[in-house]
C-alpha cells in the first residue's frame, strides 16, 4: 500500500514539473512578436499574396529589364550552354511559316537546363520577345526568386494545381501583343527520362490567344542535368523544331493536345530515326510514345540509358569558356 501510495506522489509530481516547464514557453511564444508577425484577429481581410500567381511581371518587359536579360543571356547563358550541351538545332526553317508573329513552343521538359537551351536556340525574332511559362508553385515562392526568374527568364507565373484567372489574363495579354511564349505541357520535369502525357494549357492559350503551336523537341538535356543532379555533365543536345499548328475552328483544347504531344513524339522519331523513316511509321500509326515502354521500372530505366548512348555521343575536350 505504501508503495502504492509512493508511485502516486511521484506521477503528480511528474505532471506537476510539466505544467511548470510548459509555462516558460508559453510566454515565449507570446512574446515572439518582434520576430514573429502578429496574429490577424478573426474576421479582418487580409492583403492577397504578392508572390505566386499573384507576382507582377509586367516590369520585366520594360526596356532595362529586357536589355538586362539580353545581356545575360549573351554572357552567361550562351558560353555555358555552348560548353555543357553543343545544341544542334535541327529545322528551324519551319518557323518561316510564322512570319513575324508569335507563337507558342511546345516542348517536351526532362532538365532545367531546358529553358536556357530553348532561350539561346531560338533565332531572333522570336528570341527577342520571348517569355516562359514558369510554375507558380517552383520559382515564385519568394519575392527573391519570383523577381530573378522575371529577370533573367522572363518568366511569368502559371498555376500547375488548377485553372487561375491571374494566370492565364498575362499569357493571353502577351500573346495577342505578338510575343512569343514557352511552355512545357508536361507541367513538370521527368522523373526517369521519358516524358509524361500533356496537359491542355498550350491548347487552351492558343484557343484564347489565336497563336500557333510551335511542338519541339529536347534530346539529350536529360543528360545535362537530370532531375535530382545538382551540376550539369557534358553531352550531346539537340533542338527539333516542328512546323506551326493551328486550332482548328470545332476542335476541343484536349483533341488539340493531342495533337501537339503527337507532333512532338514524331519530330522525337525524327531524332532517333530520319525523316523518312519517321513519316513511315506515322503514316502505319507506329510513331514511338512519348512515355516510352509500358514495362517494369528497370526495363524503362534501361532503355533510356541505352537510347541516351547512341544519341549522345563523346565531346571534344574543349577549355571553357572557349567554345
Amino acid at each position: 500500500m505504501a508503495d502504492l501510495n509512493q508511485t502516486k506522489a511521484i506521477k503528480h509530481l511528474w505532471k506537476s514539473g510539466r505544467k511548470v516547464t510548459a509555462l516558460p514557453r508559453k510566454a515565449v511564444a507570446k512574446t515572439q512578436f518582434p520576430l514573429r508577425s502578429a496574429p490577424v484577429p478573426h474576421g479582418i481581410e487580409t492583403a492577397p499574396s504578392t508572390i505566386g500567381v499573384n507576382y507582377e511581371t509586367e516590369w520585366a518587359r520594360r526596356p532595362g529589364a529586357r536589355v538586362a536579360r539580353r545581356v545575360f543571356l549573351n554572357i552567361v547563358w550562351k558560353p555555358m550552354i555552348g560548353f555543357y550541351a553543343q545544341p544542334e538545332i535541327r529545322n528551324a526553317d519551319r518557323l518561316k511559316a510564322l512570319g513575324k508573329s508569335g507563337a507558342i513552343f511546345a516542348a517536351n521538359h526532362h532538365s532545367h537546363t531546358d529553358t536556357a537551351v530553348m532561350m539561346t536556340a531560338l533565332p531572333k525574332p522570336w528570341r527577342n520577345r520571348l517569355f516562359i511559362a514558369g510554375a507558380a508553385d517552383y520559382f515564385f515562392t519568394t519575392r527573391p526568386t519570383s523577381a530573378l526568374s522575371a529577370l533573367f527568364f522572363g518568366a511569368v507565373p502559371i498555376s500547375r494545381t488548377g485553372v487561375s484567372r491571374r494566370s492565364i489574363a498575362e499569357p493571353i495579354k502577351l500573346l495577342k501583343r505578338d510575343w512569343s511564349m514557352v511552355i512545357y505541357p508536361e507541367g513538370g520535369r521527368s522523373k526517369d527520362g521519358w516524358s509524361q502525357d500533356f496537359k491542355a494549357g498550350a491548347a487552351f492559350l492558343s484557343k484564347q490567344s489565336g497563336s500557333p503551336v510551335v511542338p519541339v523537341h529536347l534530346d539529350g538535356t536529360g543528360s545535362v542535368l537530370p532531375k535530382g543532379q545538382n551540376w550539369p555533365t557534358r553531352a550531346r543536345v539537340s533542338v527539333n523544331f516542328g512546323s506551326p499548328l493551328h486550332m482548328k475552328p470545332d476542335e476541343s483544347s484536349q483533341r488539340f493536345t493531342e495533337r501537339i504531344e503527337a507532333a512532338v513524339a514524331l519530330l522525337a522519331d525524327e531524332n532517333a530515326t530520319d525523316w523518312w523513316h519517321a513519316r513511315l511509321r506515322k503514316a502505319e500509326k507506329n510513331t514511338p510514345r512519348l512515355q516510352g515502354p509500358e514495362v517494369s521500372p528497370w526495363r524503362r530505366k534501361w532503355a533510356t540509358t541505352s537510347r541516351r548512348r547512341v544519341h549522345t555521343p563523346s565531346l571534344k575536350r574543349q577549355r571553357w569558356p572557349f567554345v
